[in-house]
């Protein structure tokens, strides 16, 4: 019903920057809250930053003034912009959206495929 295509990872040298993009398409009415996780091998998914339909924004402390979240409700797209990186930010990067189908008020949760952050030192 609704597909987040992610873009922008790849590999890069520590202190480098890089710039995730993710578009949702598909059977969408309105997106609340839009967001990128990570997964490091042998960890738990975290999230890394958040923004709202309203632009509201939050992060998490281990990246707070490297990586800054926006996004473009007209094109529902998010993106991410990535600087001062370090080997331990290495990890897949996922896209989530809180996605409205209708006028129902209910929002269904739906993530990308992934994209590869690596960052080497």
């Amino acid at each position: 019903q609704v597909q987040l295509m992610e873009s922008g990872g790849g590999l890069v040298q520590a202190g480098g920057s890089l710039r995730l993009s993710c578009a949702a398409s598909g059977s969408i009415f309105s997106i609340n809250t839009m967001g990128w996780y990570r997964q490091a091998p042998g960890k738990q998914r975290e999230l890394v930053a958040s923004v709202t339909s309203g632009g509201s924004t939050d992060y998490a402390d281990s990246v707070k003034g490297r990586f800054t979240i926006s996004r473009d409700n007209a094109k529902n797209t998010v993106y991410l912009q990535m600087s001062s990186l370090k080997p331990e930010d290495t990890a897949v990067y996922y896209c989530n959206a809180e996605v409205r189908h209708g006028i129902v008020w209910t929002f269904y949760n739906y993530w990308g495929q992934g994209t590869q952050v690596t960052v080497s030192s």
